[in-house]
Protein backbone atom coordinates (compact mmCIF):
# COMPACT_ATOMS: atom_id res chain seq x y z
CA UNK A 1 0.00 0.00 0.00
CA UNK A 2 1.58 3.34 -0.80
CA UNK A 3 2.35 5.82 1.87
CA UNK A 4 -0.58 8.25 1.34
CA UNK A 5 -2.68 6.03 1.05
CA UNK A 6 -2.10 4.67 4.66
CA UNK A 7 -2.29 8.15 5.91
CA UNK A 8 -5.32 8.70 4.43
CA UNK A 9 -6.74 6.08 5.86
CA UNK A 10 -5.20 6.90 9.18
CA UNK A 11 -6.57 9.85 9.32
CA UNK A 12 -10.58 8.86 8.56
CA UNK A 13 -9.80 6.58 11.19
CA UNK A 14 -9.12 8.80 13.47
CA UNK A 15 -11.77 10.98 13.16
CA UNK A 16 -14.13 8.41 13.55
CA UNK A 17 -13.80 7.96 16.69
CA UNK A 18 -17.21 7.89 19.02
CA UNK A 19 -15.65 10.02 21.34
CA UNK A 20 -14.00 12.71 19.34
CA UNK A 21 -15.00 15.82 19.85
CA UNK A 22 -15.47 18.61 17.20
CA UNK A 23 -12.72 21.26 16.51
CA UNK A 24 -13.00 24.84 18.04
CA UNK A 25 -14.79 27.04 15.98
CA UNK A 26 -12.52 29.89 16.32
CA UNK A 27 -9.80 27.41 15.01
CA UNK A 28 -12.15 26.86 12.07
CA UNK A 29 -13.26 30.12 11.55
CA UNK A 30 -9.33 30.68 11.19
CA UNK A 31 -9.06 28.48 8.82
CA UNK A 32 -11.83 29.43 6.51
CA UNK A 33 -10.97 33.06 6.72
CA UNK A 34 -7.15 32.60 5.47
CA UNK A 35 -8.27 30.19 2.57
CA UNK A 36 -11.03 32.40 1.81
CA UNK A 37 -13.76 30.12 2.12
CA UNK A 38 -16.54 32.42 3.99
CA UNK A 39 -16.45 34.36 0.47
CA UNK A 40 -18.81 31.84 -0.57
CA UNK A 41 -19.93 30.04 2.57
CA UNK A 42 -21.21 31.36 5.97
CA UNK A 43 -22.45 28.92 8.77
CA UNK A 44 -25.86 28.69 9.18
CA UNK A 45 -27.16 30.64 5.45
CA UNK A 46 -26.84 29.97 1.88
CA UNK A 47 -24.08 32.70 0.60
CA UNK A 48 -23.01 31.83 -2.69
CA UNK A 49 -22.28 28.31 -2.24
CA UNK A 50 -24.32 25.88 0.59
CA UNK A 51 -24.58 26.85 4.32
CA UNK A 52 -21.78 24.46 6.34
CA UNK A 53 -25.19 23.17 8.68
CA UNK A 54 -26.46 22.15 5.40
CA UNK A 55 -23.34 20.50 4.04
CA UNK A 56 -23.35 18.84 7.35
CA UNK A 57 -26.57 18.03 7.30
CA UNK A 58 -26.22 16.14 4.09
CA UNK A 59 -23.57 14.11 4.67
CA UNK A 60 -24.64 13.14 8.10
CA UNK A 61 -24.19 9.29 8.71
CA UNK A 62 -22.45 8.90 5.07
CA UNK A 63 -19.71 6.04 5.82
CA UNK A 64 -17.50 7.96 3.61
CA UNK A 65 -18.30 11.80 4.30
CA UNK A 66 -14.79 12.55 5.36
CA UNK A 67 -13.55 10.98 2.12
CA UNK A 68 -16.24 12.81 -0.24
CA UNK A 69 -15.80 16.16 1.78
CA UNK A 70 -12.00 16.14 1.14
CA UNK A 71 -12.24 15.42 -2.41
CA UNK A 72 -14.54 18.84 -2.74
CA UNK A 73 -12.72 20.84 -0.79
CA UNK A 74 -9.16 20.19 -2.26
CA UNK A 75 -10.88 19.27 -5.79
CA UNK A 76 -14.20 21.26 -5.98
CA UNK A 77 -16.93 19.91 -7.21
CA UNK A 78 -20.17 21.04 -9.83
CA UNK A 79 -23.77 19.81 -9.36
CA UNK A 80 -24.03 18.74 -5.67
CA UNK A 81 -26.04 22.16 -3.93
CA UNK A 82 -26.84 23.88 -7.56
CA UNK A 83 -25.49 24.98 -11.19
CA UNK A 84 -22.65 27.33 -9.28
CA UNK A 85 -19.36 24.90 -8.84
CA UNK A 86 -16.97 24.96 -5.79
CA UNK A 87 -13.47 25.64 -7.57
CA UNK A 88 -10.65 23.74 -6.03
CA UNK A 89 -8.81 24.56 -2.65
CA UNK A 90 -5.29 22.78 -3.61
CA UNK A 91 -3.38 25.38 -1.45
CA UNK A 92 -5.29 24.57 2.23
CA UNK A 93 -3.17 22.11 4.07
CA UNK A 94 -3.90 18.83 4.61
CA UNK A 95 -4.05 19.64 8.34
CA UNK A 96 -6.74 21.82 7.74
CA UNK A 97 -8.80 20.11 5.65
CA UNK A 98 -8.96 17.44 8.10
CA UNK A 99 -9.80 19.66 11.31
CA UNK A 100 -12.63 21.70 8.70
CA UNK A 101 -13.89 18.07 7.77
CA UNK A 102 -14.03 17.17 11.53
CA UNK A 103 -16.03 20.16 12.16
CA UNK A 104 -18.11 19.46 9.45
CA UNK A 105 -18.94 15.90 10.62
CA UNK A 106 -19.85 16.99 13.64
CA UNK A 107 -23.07 19.51 12.46
CA UNK A 108 -20.76 22.47 11.87
CA UNK A 109 -21.45 23.84 15.28
CA UNK A 110 -20.51 27.75 16.19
Amino acid sequence: MKLPAIALCASLLAMGGAAHAAPDYAQVKDILTKNACLACHAVDKKVIGPAYQDVAAKRKGEADAAEVLTKHIRSGSSGVYGPIPMPPNAGISDADIQTVVEWLIAGAPH
